[in-house]
């Protein structure tokens, strides 16, 4: 790890914290919630030792990265704003890159594809498919429809509130990471009562989850939060992209015990056609048996090998 180089970059406005290593063509790692750029330290390492340059930042809002005050600062507009600038200042030459995704990351992976489909060369995508547009329904309403109030997302919609219930910061990361809930009822956030220990998966020792914990007790979570905060004004933000396909050459990897796979009518879309419709540059899809939602870092090995069989296509 000692290896890994971390420095900030200006763009957008803000400044950007980024971890890489390697020379090569450039391959960029965009991180989910709650994460950081230390998800992908396993790909960091592995690929640039394949002969990629590696590059990882903090996204805004997370960990040495700016973090603006104003919701409004964090739609898919400033966000995506961003990571252009950024690939213009990690390849100025050719201002095109390989890109991984995963969760929120993913998201705005598909959106950078969608919006500005110069700046990638290929993709590849983890836990969250593309995802439909509905012109009518608000994502926030069709989430509480389908679960209620208690559902995370409806219950991060709230400023203020919910951070003051994430105030052990330890607990909320280590469950999350571990079992990550959806369901958070007032008053009874997890499954366990706090004062239980949390026995962490095999794949996260106590040291990797002291990391996340360390930066987020020095951040607090407004700035992820307020991703999601930002749902459904992107919505409205996102109508003149309605029924715009991605043409991207893109390869998607999943878990089969990932919570958005067993999401209503995700199975369907994702194996039946609906989603090939919508990204037609989509050559593969992987179902990865026994894996759950973190699947750079429950399967590193076999994330890294797809990640590079798929790219060495696109030289």
């Amino acid at each position: 790890m000692e290896a890994i180089r971390h420095r900030m970059v200006e763009v957008n406005g803000i400044n950007i914290h980024i971890a890489e290593k390697g020379k090569g063509p450039v391959i960029l790692f965009l991180h989910g919630f709650p994460e950081l750029w230390y998800s992908w330290r396993h790909q960091i390492l592995a690929l640039s030792n394949m002969g990629y340059r590696t590059v990882a930042p903090d996204l805004r809002g997370y960990g040495y990265s700016d973090i603006p005050e104003s919701v409004d600062s964090y739609t898919c507009f400033h966000i995506v704003g961003d990571l252009v600038e950024l690939i213009d200042v990690l390849d100025p030459h050719e201002r095109k890159v390989f890109v991984v995704g995963h969760d929120w990351g993913a998201i705005l992976a598909w959106f950078l594809c969608l919006f500005r489909p110069d700046k990638v060369k290929a993709l590849v995508n983890l836990s969250v498919p593309f995802l439909r547009f509905d012109r009518n329904i608000k994502p926030v309403e069709l989430w509480r429809a389908y679960y209620g109030s208690n559902h995370y997302i409806s219950r991060f919609q709230e400023y203020g509130e919910i951070e003051g219930e994430f105030a052990w910061v330890d607990r909320v990361e280590k469950e999350f990471l571990t079992d990550f809930p959806v369901l958070l009822p007032k008053g009874k956030l997890f499954k366990r009562p706090l004062d239980e220990p949390i026995t962490l998966p095999s794949w996260l020792s106590e040291e990797e989850a002291n990391y996340y914990v360390t930066q987020f007790q020095k951040t607090g979570f407004t700035g992820p939060l307020n991703f999601y905060r930002n749902l459904d004004r992107n919505w409205e933000l996102l109508k003149p992209w309605v029924g715009c396909k991605i043409e991207t050459p893109a390869k998607f990897m999943m878990g089969d015990k990932d919570l958005v796979y067993h999401m209503p009518g995700m199975k369907d879309y994702i194996h039946n056609g609906g989603f090939q419709e919508d990204v037609p540059g989509l050559k593969e899809v992987v179902v990865l048996e026994g894996v759950d939602h973190f699947i750079s870092m429950e399967k590193p090995s076999e994330v890294n090998q797809y990640i590079f069989d798929f790219f060495s296509q696109y030289h």
